[in-house]
């Protein structure tokens, strides 16, 4: 944009200013708030008309259709889908109630904090993932999940990590994947937890770095995250000259990802996650890793992956063996 009168100096006549957000007036401004408008409404699962771009729709698996027009800011929807129209219309509020922006200071300063808990405290670690992906830009609503954590931590100060001793000499890895469960963009979740000598070490929730087109394509994704961590712990040890049981066990609830990792041909599906699928493929023919089945309800590392109803939290929490020190014994 040019420089306004009174700004500029005889011999700077030929500079600008550099616009870096299309504020309201402008004419960049209705093509910015389109362009954001239309990729928000395509992640919810509609496609954008090819003769009138400012029509979307979706089809159920029944056939029925939902179909949304916009004009300016005034938004049409109509359709025989009463559900997606409800579901629509609850995501939109769900938009809306993300309340005013807050304090980005403090609301960093207080996620800064969590995430330094969470490397000791695992149970909090998809939460404390969730909310710092709004350090940016955090709202009411992000802030409240943040005084939820606390609240929790307030309700456990004596919750932690119980070190057991062990003649087990194993290296054991869990891997787990949320498929599409950030509803603003459909990326995956990836989670996973490594064991040494029936110990739980280390842990990660993060959300992948792309969007996969399939269950198996997320999970194929955090196994091959999952499998660079216990491979590192297998070369820490080997330097500490701590002998280790081969192969490691890497636990995996999807069995479509197990057969993927064992098939020799490759099919043009699995193209695009070829790095992964070889590196996979090398360390379990040289029978380094050892990759095995595991049921859902039995998945470790599906606490760091997804929020859980409490019952299944608790449980999961057993599982990791986290203890309560102020509990009665």
């Amino acid at each position: 944009m040019m420089l306004s009168p009174g700004f500029c100096k005889e011999e700077e006549e030929t500079r600008v200013c550099k616009l870096k957000k299309s504020l309201y007036g402008l004419k960049q401004s209705p093509r910015a708030w389109f362009d954001r408008f239309a990729k928000v409404i395509k992640n919810q699962g509609y496609q954008q008309g090819q003769s009138d771009h400012t029509m979307f729709f979706k089809q159920s698996n029944d056939g029925r259709m939902t179909i949304l027009i916009v004009y300016v800011d005034d938004i049409i929807l109509t359709g025989d889908d009463t559900r997606e129209v409800e579901r629509l219309k609850k995501a939109r509020n769900r938009m809306e109630s993300d309340g005013k922006p807050v304090d980005r200071e403090k609301y960093q300063r207080l996620v800064g904090r969590l995430i330094y808990l969470s490397h000791t405290r695992p149970d909090i670690a998809f939460a404390v993932s969730v909310v710092s992906q709004y350090m940016h830009s955090p709202k009411e609503s992000h802030l409240e999940a943040v005084y939820k954590i606390l609240r929790y931590l307030k309700g456990s100060p004596g919750r932690g990590l119980f070190f057991k001793k062990s003649d087990s000499k194993k290296v054991e890895i869990y891997t787990d994947a949320d498929w599409a469960g950030a509803a603003d963009d459909r990326r995956s979740t990836t989670g996973y937890c490594t064991y040494v000598w029936g110990n739980l070490v280390t842990w990660r929730s993060k959300k992948q770095s792309v969007v996969a087109r399939s269950s198996a394509e997320a999970e194929f994704r955090a196994v091959a995250q999952g499998m660079c961590k216990g491979l590192w712990l297998k070369k820490l040890l080997e330097e500490l000259c701590i002998t280790i049981e081969l192969p490691i066990k890497l636990y995996c609830d999807n069995k479509a990802a197990i057969s993927i990792s064992h098939n020799p041909v490759q099919h043009d599906r699995t193209k695009h996650i070829e790095v992964d699928r070889h590196f996979i493929k090398e360390k379990i023919e040289k029978g380094i890793i050892c990759m095995t089945y595991i049921p859902t309800r039995e998945q470790l590392a599906d606490i760091f992956t997804k929020g859980l109803q409490k019952s299944s939290f608790e449980d999961f929490i057993g599982k990791l063996d986290m203890i309560n020190i102020y509990d009665p014994t």
